[in-house]
Parts: C-alpha cells; sequence; structure tokens
C-alpha cells in the first residue's frame, strides 16, 4: 500500500484567500512588531505617503505609513525604532505598516532634532515676537504631567511653598515614550476647549536621558504648543536640556521647580516688599507733610505781615485824607474867623444878583447874622 495515498489532501487557497489567511496569522501571532534599524530609500509620495526601509547588516524590511503619523523628520542613515503591524500586500510584498516611529541612539536623536528644528524655525514657530507674556498671579494653573513623576511633585511643592491658593488643573499624561507625544497634545487640546480654561498651561517633567526627552521634540507636539490659545510654559529636564517644545513655549524654565518660581511670586518676598514700600510711603508723606506744614506757616507769615502792612497803609491814608477833610470843613474856617454868608438859603460864592435891601444871613464860629444890603460893588 502507497501510504501517500493515506495522506489528507492539501487544501487549495486562491491568491487572495492565502494573503488573506498570512494577514491573519501574523495578526495573531504578532499583532505588533517593534523594529529596531537604520532608515533607508527614504521618501515621501504625493505629499500623502511615507515610504522607507529599516536595515541591519543582514537584513531589510519595506515599512509605509502616512505623512500625518509621522511625527519626526526622517531621513537615510538615522537609526530609529518602529511599532508597526506586519502585513503582505495584496501584489505578494511583505512590509511593516508603521504605526509609531522614533529616533534612538545620540546620533539620531541630534540629527532629527536639528532637522525638524530648521523646518519650524523657517516656519516662525519660534520667532521671539509671537510669544506671549504670562499672567503675573494666575488663580488657576493648567499642568500637563505625570501625577507620579518626582517633577510633578517639586513643582506642586514649590508652588504651595511660595504662594498657595492657586486652582490647579491636572491632565495627567505619559512624559516619555511614543504614546506621551500623543497624550499631551491631546491634554492641550482639553484645555483650550475648556469653557473657562487656566490662565496659563505648565507642561513639566523631571531629567532624563535624550531619548526621554525625546517626546517633547516630536512635531505635533511642539505645533500644538505654539498654536495654544492659553499662554504655555514649559519645565522639562534640566537646565542643560533644551528641547523643541521649549523652543515654542511662551517661557521656558530650567526645571519643573523653576517653572513653579517664574509662575508665582514668593509671599515672604511680597510681604517684605509690601512692608519696605509701606515704610517708604509713610517717610514720604511725613517729609511731605512737613514741607506743606512749613510751606502753610510761611504763607501765613507772609500774608499776615501783607494784611498789616496794608491796614498801616490803609489806615495812614485815612489820617491823610481826615485831615485834608478836616481843613476844608467849613466849620474850621468858622473858627479861623472867617464867616458864611448866605442869601436865600445858599451860599454867596461872589456878591452878583444882589441889590440894596436884599436880606442875608451871615454865620460866624457861635452866631449867626441877619442883614441887610446897602451897596454892592464889584472888587477891582
Amino acid at each position: 500500500m502507497d501510504p501517500s495515498q493515506n495522506q489528507p489532501e492539501p487544501v487549495v487557497f486562491g491568491v487572495s484567500d492565502a494573503i488573506a489567511i498570512i494577514n491573519q496569522t501574523l495578526e495573531y501571532s504578532y499583532p505588533t512588531l517593534v523594529v529596531e534599524g537604520e532608515v533607508a530609500s527614504f521618501k515621501i509620495n504625493q505629499n500623502r505617503y511615507v515610504f522607507f526601509d529599516i536595515k541591519d547588516e543582514s537584513g531589510t524590511l519595506s515599512c509605509f505609513m502616512t505623512v500625518y503619523q509621522l511625527r519626526i523628520t526622517l531621513e537615510d542613515g538615522m537609526r530609529v525604532r518602529v511599532v508597526a503591524n506586519p502585513k503582505l500586500t495584496q501584489w505578494g510584498k511583505f512590509s511593516l505598516t508603521v504605526r509609531q516611529v522614533a529616533p534612538v541612539g545620540e546620533g539620531s536623536l541630534k540629527r532629527a532634532f536639528e532637522l525638524l528644528k530648521a523646518k519650524l524655525d523657517k516656519e516662525g514657530l519660534f520667532a521671539p515676537e509671537r510669544k506671549r507674556l504670562l499672567p503675573e498671579r494666575p488663580s488657576k494653573i493648567g499642568v500637563i504631567s505625570s501625577t507620579q513623576a518626582a517633577g510633578y511633585a517639586d513643582f506642586i511643592k514649590i508652588l504651595n511653598d511660595r504662594w498657595g491658593g492657586v486652582e490647579v488643573v491636572v491632565a495627567h499624561t505619559l512624559v516619555q515614550g511614543l504614546e506621551a507625544p500623543g497624550q499631551i497634545v491631546r491634554a492641550i487640546e482639553h484645555f483650550n476647549q475648556m469653557a473657562e480654561p487656566p490662565e496659563v498651561l505648565a507642561v513639566i517633567r523631571g531629567g532624563g536621558s535624550a531619548d526621554d526627552l525625546s517626546a517633547f521634540n516630536d512635531e505635533p507636539l511642539v505645533r500644538a504648543i505654539a498654536s495654544s490659545r492659553v499662554p504655555v510654559i514649559t519645565g522639562v529636564g534640566h537646565e542643560v536640556d533644551v528641547t523643541l517644545a521649549d523652543m515654542a513655549a511662551d517661557q521656558r524654565a530650567a526645571t519643573p521647580s523653576n517653572a513653579a518660581q517664574i509662575l508665582v511670586p514668593d509671599r515672604r518676598e511680597v510681604v517684605a516688599h509690601v512692608d519696605a514700600s509701606t515704610r517708604h510711603m509713610l517717610q514720604l508723606m511725613s517729609r511731605y507733610l512737613t514741607r506743606f506744614g512749613q510751606d502753610v506757616s510761611d504763607k501765613l507769615s507772609t500774608m499776615h505781615r501783607r494784611l498789616e502792612n496794608k491796614w498801616q497803609a490803609t489806615k495812614n491814608r485815612y489820617e491823610q485824607l481826615s485831615a485834608v477833610l478836616s481843613q476844608l470843613d467849613p466849620r474850621s474856617a468858622l473858627k479861623r474867623g472867617y464867616a458864611i454868608a448866605r442869601a436865600n438859603g445858599k451860599v454867596l460864592r461872589s456878591g452878583a444878583g444882589l441889590k440894596p435891601g436884599d436880606r442875608i444871613a451871615i454865620e460866624v464860629q457861635s452866631d449867626v447874622i441877619n442883614a441887610g444890603v446897602i451897596n454892592v460893588s464889584s472888587k477891582k
């Protein structure tokens, strides 16, 4: 008996079915592949699709993704790590459908940083004139960070120690890894869409390696910070660490702790400043009141002297006028022996109009003499 006659007949698949079964098997066995290698043959078609190979010393894999998913600037020779789904295409070509890609290694991280920096700088995202001032004493702060990180704890502690009473709204996100940039972007969008958004956003993360901080060199994240309608301060890493997110923010802090120091004043310094200002103001008021009192006193003295001078001048003038009036008083003339002649009740200033027989009254100092006119002659 032929042993082959006892073997089951092989299942025959059509090409499309075979491709589908292979993809189903790949999806079941390897739903996600994380592959690290060097970029080669990088290109973008129609400004929509990204194609490149990832290779090592002995192998090459084709990769495909959309431009929308590309969050960094790639070029041949960079070492990257891709998160992808293995897939056999309808044309029988095996490739990786990439969901995420990130540079690895100091050289690749630095090159990706420089390429994206040059691109965004050319667009004006880092221009000083587009940066806004932060509120002087914010009452509501939006914080984007991992609440489990030491940097977040330092930020909150210093915030409360320095000022206190500030409303802090926290969006918990990853702050490193491939998922971190997308979560931070969604947090920024959430705060911007609030009916009453915070007065300022603080994106913070403690120190770490260049690979740990690479999430803050993500292009969509940098653009989200630059386009935020709420001012943004970043406190990422240590003082020597500068990310593209820092460059796009309205203000960069050296560390999370420094971000808290920038956002709120130290109440002790404020109290001391108020005390010093109050003392200075009281001194100024005292000097002013002293000068004002002296000025009033001087003016009153001047006014008093002027009134005395005016009174004395008036008194002297009165006495002069009184003397003149006294001299002009007819009664004074009578005392000196003169007489006043009246005819018909009027003082005679000349003899004109009088004729013999008219009656006149002659007033002397003590008597009035009634007399008659005998003759009138003019003086020559």
